[in-house]
C-alpha cells in the first residue's frame, strides 16, 4: 500500500512568495493525495532550499523579490524536471541544463521540440549570487523570473509559442491544471490550486536560484584569508600564480600589448562569485551558433565556478556558440583579440584603442587553468535535492 503523503499548508503565506492577495493568507488545510506514485521526495521533510549555508564573503544575492522557500523550491524542481511542460511531452529544462554537467549540455546546441536552440545552454550554478539580474547571452529577459517561461514559448525549444500553428502559454496552463499532481502542488506552495504564468515563473526561479556551489578547492582556501588577492595556503604554487594572474590588471604599451600585471579576468567576471560584471559588452566571440553570420549581441556569461569539473572536464562546451571543449581555447582567444567586424566589443580588450595582446606563456596559461579549477566543487552534481525527482 502506497504511503500518503499529508500536507499541512500554513495559515500564513510568506507575502514575499506570494503573486496576489489570495496568495498571502490561507486558512489551515490538510490535503491528502498520493504524490508517492509519481515522486521520491518526502513532502513530510522536504530539503533545505531556503536556508542553505553560504560563505561570508558571498555578498551579492539577487532574491529580493521572490525568496526561495522550500515549498517553492519543490514546486520548481518538479516543473524543471517535467516534460509535460513541452508541446510533445518529450524536453523538459534539464533536458538543456544538465545536473551531471553544471546545469548545462555537452552539446554546442539543444535539441527542442521543433528544431535546435540559437545558442549554447548556459549553466545555471550560482545565478542567485550576481549583480547582472537579465538573462540569456543577449540579456533580453529583465530576470531570471521572466526568463525561465520564454524557452516554454519558444517554437523551437518547448513549443508553445502561440505561433506558426502551436498552441500558446494558456493551453499549457490547462494542461497543467489536468496533470493529476499540480493542482495539488500548487495549492501545497501557493496556498490555492490556481496554475499561473507568474506562479511557474516564481517557482522555476526559487529552485534555479537554490542550485549552488561552495564545496570547492577556492572556498577552501578563501575562508582562511581576508581577501582573494592574499595566497591560499591550501594551493600550489601554480593555483596561487594563476589566481593572481586572473585578479589582477594587465599593464599595456601603447600598442595594446601587455608588458606587466596580471591578464584581467577578474575585470568582468568579479570574485568572489566570478559573475559577469553587468556592464560588460560583447568578449570578442561574434560567430552564430549555426555557423552563418554573426551574432554580435552577445554580453552576458554564467558564472565561472564549474565552468569545469573539479578534475578539469569540461562542462560542456564554452562560450555561446560551444566553440571549445579545451581552456586553452578561451585563454588563447583572449591572449591576442580580433576586432575585426565587432561593433559591439567591450572597450576592456582595446587598450588605448588597440586590440589587446596578453603574451601569456604556456606556463601562466597553465597556471590561470589550474586557477580556473579550483572554482568547482562536487556536492552540486549528485545531491538529490537538485536531481529528477520522478519516478520514472
Amino acid at each position: 500500500m502506497k504511503k500518503i503523503a499529508q500536507i499541512c499548508f500554513c495559515t500564513i503565506i510568506s507575502l514575499a512568495s506570494c503573486s496576489n492577495e489570495n496568495d498571502q493568507i490561507e486558512t489551515d488545510t490538510a490535503v491528502d493525495f498520493d504524490f508517492s506514485e509519481y515522486f521520491s521526495i518526502n513532502f513530510n521533510n522536504l530539503p533545505n532550499y531556503a536556508n542553505q549555508s553560504i560563505p561570508s564573503y558571498i555578498t551579492k544575492d539577487n532574491t529580493v523579490a521572490n525568496p526561495i522557500t522550500d515549498k517553492g523550491a519543490t514546486l520548481g524542481r518538479i516543473l524543471f524536471y517535467d516534460k509535460n511542460l513541452s508541446a510533445n511531452n518529450t524536453i523538459s529544462c534539464s533536458s538543456c541544463h544538465q545536473q551531471e554537467n553544471a546545469f548545462s549540455d555537452i552539446t554546442s546546441v539543444s535539441t527542442g521540440v521543433n528544431g535546435q536552440t540559437g545558442r549554447h545552454s548556459m549553466r545555471l550554478i550560482n545565478t542567485r549570487f550576481s549583480n547582472e539580474e537579465k538573462f540569456f547571452w543577449d540579456e533580453r529577459a529583465n530576470s531570471l523570473e521572466e526568463q525561465t517561461t520564454m524557452p516554454i514559448q519558444d517554437h523551437n525549444e518547448m513549443g508553445f509559442s502561440g505561433e506558426n500553428g502551436d498552441q500558446n502559454f494558456n493551453d499549457l496552463i490547462n494542461k497543467l491544471e489536468n496533470v493529476a499532481y499540480y493542482p495539488q502542488l500548487f495549492e501545497f506552495a501557493f496556498g490555492n490550486q490556481t496554475i499561473s504564468e507568474e506562479r511557474i515563473q516564481n517557482a522555476l526561479a526559487q529552485f534555479i536560484r537554490s542550485i549552488q556551489s561552495f564545496d570547492s578547492k577556492y572556498d577552501e582556501g578563501r575562508a582562511t584569508v581576508t581577501n582573494d588577492g592574499t595566497p591560499f595556503p591550501n594551493f600550489t604554487a601554480n593555483e596561487n600564480n594563476g589566481k593572481q594572474l586572473f585578479l589582477a590588471p594587465p599593464t599595456f604599451d601603447n600598442n595594446g600589448v601587455r608588458v606587466a600585471g596580471g591578464i584581467g579576468c577578474a575585470g568582468c567576471h568579479q570574485a568572489p562569485e566570478f559573475d559577469i560584471d553587468p556592464n560588460s559588452l560583447n568578449n570578442g566571440i561574434i560567430g552564430a551558433a549555426n555557423g552563418n553570420g554573426t551574432d554580435l549581441i552577445v554580453t552576458r556569461s554564467p558564472s565561472l565556478r564549474d565552468v569545469v569539473k573539479a578534475n578539469g572536464v569540461s562542462n560542456g562546451p564554452f562560450m555561446h556558440i560551444g566553440v571549445s571543449n579545451n581552456l586553452i581555447t578561451v585563454l588563447n582567444h583572449y591572449n591576442e583579440i580580433n576586432t575585426a567586424g565587432n561593433t559591439n566589443l567591450d572597450p576592456r580588450l582595446t587598450p588605448g584603442g588597440n586590440p589587446q595582446q596578453l603574451n601569456m606563456t604556456q606556463q601562466e596559461k597553465e597556471d590561470v587553468i589550474a586557477f580556473i579549477q579550483t572554482l568547482s566543487g562536487t556536492d552540486v552534481y549528485t545531491n538529490d535535492k537538485w536531481a529528477n525527482p520522478f519516478l520514472d
